[in-house]
């Protein structure tokens, strides 16, 4: 048997009136995904415990059966995995976004989704002003870089921009949760002399000439150090393959000791190369148990406000994708069971992520599925598997339950 988890990223969502009061997922043309619906059996999955943040890093980890509150230690750490930065025992990750202030206010966590090349610019720049023998920048993917602080202790807290745009940035500064503030000031002066450095730097010359956001200020959150995670091999005696656009995936999937597969064209936005990871998903199956595909584009959707974007995204992932991997995997000689879930709600209305169970579904060829005919977040309540958490998910998935 092999397994195919497709994961659309922040896919579920509240009625939205600009939608008569129907979710993207409810409000999309999705055939071949309430095909799927119709061929499985759905549930709701509580991917992320209340008390934590309901963040991708967290989600993604639960959705592959990790005990996240044993394991988690901050985006950070996964994205580091990701780049291939080796951290020693008293290094302190974290994720560094840069973004857009405006007003002193957040105005997005993104600098307008600045592309690769600007982005690095300034990382390299930042480095080679801020960076020394404590202090180090890595650059990533669009906004999210990472820094490194040598002998960082993790006794503050951290605001993820995602969460507060449109809010004064002092207000969300990092907060120090102990009496030694060493650290968290030394971030927060981070923070104000990128400021500086940022303002008039070319890059962001150029942006504003071009009517786009500049990115200047740093912003770094979900700090941890290194985690100990069991492979998947060692959990379940599988070989996995993850297939996404973002460094966070990518770490998550080497502690769980699984195969990375790059994709070009992958932009983790709506106008990322859906058709060139689906064929490399369908790819990776004949050399893996396991194929995690993540698709990002339905999460930014959301984390823009946009509706209608989003309602397309679920649209492209229906017909450039879902459509694609059945055509293909009926073709098989070994039967493929199939998952789609987001790993949390992005409401377009809150422009954040929710705690919200989410919508699921998983076909197992040959199983009888139950009576749920199209895939949202209301048809997946009355669904066979119910409500489930933590590791059930994966479970189902393996039919280890």
């Amino acid at each position: 048997m092999k397994y195919m988890i497709i994961l659309g990223d922040g896919m579920a969502d509240h009625p939205i009136e600009s939608l008569g009061n129907k979710t993207p997922l409810m409000a999309a043309q999705k055939p071949h995904i309430d095909q799927l619906a119709r061929m499985g059996k759905s549930g709701l999955f509580a991917t992320v415990p209340p008390d934590m943040p309901p963040g991708s890093e967290i989600a993604n980890m639960a959705v592959l059966g990790y005990d996240v509150k044993k394991v988690f230690q901050g985006r950070g750490v996964l994205e580091a995995a990701s780049m291939g930065v080796d951290l020693a025992d008293d290094d302190l990750a974290l994720r560094c976004n840069i973004i857009c202030i405006e007003n002193e206010k957040i105005k997005n966590h993104s600098a307008g989704h600045i592309s690769n090349e600007e982005a690095h610019e300034l990382i390299a720049f930042l480095e080679e002003k801020l960076g020394n023998d404590q202090v180090k920048f890595y650059p990533g993917v669009s906004y999210r870089h990472l820094m490194v602080i040598k002998g960082g202790k993790n006794n503050f807290h951290c605001t993820p921009p995602h969460d507060v745009p449109g809010t004064p940035f002092r207000d969300v500064l990092v907060k120090p949760l102990s009496q030694d503030t060493e650290t968290c000031d030394l971030i927060n002066e981070l923070i104000f002399k990128s400021q500086y450095l940022l303002a008039n730097h070319p890059v962001n010359v150029n942006r504003k000439k071009n009517g786009k956001d500049p990115a200047n200020s740093i912003w770094p959150w979900s700090p941890g150090n290194r985690p100990a995670m069991d492979t998947l091999q060692k959990s379940y005696g599988i070989k996995g393959a993850m297939i996404s656009a973002v460094d966070l995936l990518y770490g998550i999937g080497k502690y769980a000791g699984m195969t990375s597969i790059k994709v070009d064209g992958s932009t983790g936005l709506y106008n990322t190369n859906y058709e060139g990871k689906a064929k490399a998903a369908v790819e990776a199956l004949k050399d893996h148990d396991l194929v995690y595909l993540h698709i990002e584009a339905s999460d930014e959707a959301g984390h823009e406000g946009d509706a209608g974007l989003k309602t397309r995204t679920i649209e492209y992932l229906d017909q450039r994708v879902v459509r694609y991997i059945l055509e293909e995997t009926a073709k098989m000689d070994e039967p493929v069971v199939i998952a789609i879930t987001p790993d949390h709600a992005t409401p377009c209305a809150l422009k954040t992520h929710t705690h919200d169970p989410v919508p699921f579904i998983i076909y197992h060829p040959g199983s009888v599925p139950d009576e749920v005919d199209k895939y949202d977040e209301v048809s997946a309540k009355s669904g066979g598997y119910g409500l489930i958490s933590g590791d059930e998910f994966i479970k189902l998935v393996l039919g280890k339950m």
